[in-house]
């Protein structure tokens, strides 16, 4: 399709200009969509505010949006579908691909790293493979939930949460708020939450938590006590915030046999006692992306009824104009839910 487009840029760290680029050119396999709103999530701030970004690439992966066009090959999709942006197409045959666990592709892509294709833009395309279909009924701005709660559910699986056990967040950004949701909806029976910033303390109360705490309020036994389980020690916990002296205390939250699962991306890495390791037998184990399925459970789960959708995301939407504002504002821990970018 010829014509042009307008998106959100990197041009270094802080640093976004909107600029009219040319339309994609669709392979046979392509699919070009009109963006309807795109989520901010965290990483796109470390990308963008942070400069992990390559100079010159479009960012934004929470998408949905509708058909404009599709390739000479494609069957499945037709112009005015509305769709939902899912996850990179894996190789389907490396060790990993072949054990069901697609997160830990061979031949995954460095995240962040898509030239300009991301959905910080009017319209963008896709591999007619990348894209689900939105669920009927489903209103499109929970459907831009889509890929963190993919993520969330994936934390949720690499945890082995059941129901009936206790949890603990650390951290109420997007990711940590629908990891709550998820697990309020799969019966956890007590869900903790620690976070510092006020407004998303009110979010994850609203969204399930049973109890908010802030940092301070962690108990963190000596290096010399590595045997002593906390009062309220939780089965699994979460750490959604990549701060380093939130994994180094949600290690001592455990009870003996617990998981920390590392969702969160951080530059600052921790240090782990590793007698406490030893001695209580925990689990540390990271998430990244999806599980197989994971976004079809991940629409599914949206579209039950089960998950408070208008508290995760807040209301009202910002255009491209606003991109760059309302990240900082995210960074700086002063917005709570979701953000919803309409092009």
């Amino acid at each position: 399709m010829s014509g042009s487009r307008v998106a959100a840029v990197t041009k270094g760290p802080g640093r976004l200009e909107l600029t009219e680029l040319a339309m994609p050119e669709l392979g046979p396999h392509d699919v070009l969509v009109q963006v309807d709103y795109c989520g901010i999530c965290g990483s796109d701030l470390h990308m963008v505010l942070e400069g992990w970004a390559p100079p010159n690439s479009v960012q934004g992966h929470e998408w949905v949006g509708r058909v404009l066009s599709v390739g000479s090959d494609v069957t499945r999709w037709s112009a005015g579908d509305a769709v939902v942006g899912g996850p990179s197409e894996r190789c389907g045959v490396c060790r990993s691909c072949r054990m069901g666990r697609p997160a830990l592709c061979e031949q995954r892509d460095a995240p962040g790293q898509n030239d300009l294709g991301g959905a910080f833009a009017s319209c963008t395309s896709a591999r007619d493979t990348e894209l689900l279909a939105l669920p009927e009924g489903l209103d499109p701005r929970a459907a831009a939930l889509a890929e963190p709660l993919a993520v969330a559910l994936h934390a949720l699986t690499n945890g082995n949460v059941v129901a009936g056990q206790t949890a603990m967040v650390l951290g109420a950004g997007p990711i940590g708020a629908l990891a709550i949701a998820a697990m309020k909806a799969r019966g956890v029976s007590e869900i903790k939450c620690v976070e510092p910033s006020p407004v998303r303390q009110e979010l994850a109360l609203a969204v399930g938590a049973d109890r908010v705490l802030v940092p301070d309020d962690l108990v963190v036994p000596s290096i010399a006590e590595p045997h002593v389980v906390v009062d309220g020690a939780v089965d699994v916990v979460l750490e959604c915030s990549g701060v380093r002296s939130a994994m180094e205390a949600g290690l001592a939250q455990l009870v003996r046999g617990g998981t920390m699962v590392l969702v969160g991306a951080g530059i600052d890495p921790p240090r782990f006692d590793p007698n406490r390791i030893v001695l209580n037998e925990v689990i540390i184990t990271g998430a990244f992306t999806y599980d197989r399925g994971g976004f079809e459970d991940a629409l599914e789960l949206l579209a039950s009824g089960q998950l408070p959708n208008d508290a995760l995301i807040e209301p009202g939407d910002v255009g491209l104009d606003g991109l760059l504002d309302v990240m900082r504002e995210l960074a700086a821990g002063r917005v709570a839910g979701k953000v919803l970018v309409r092009p």
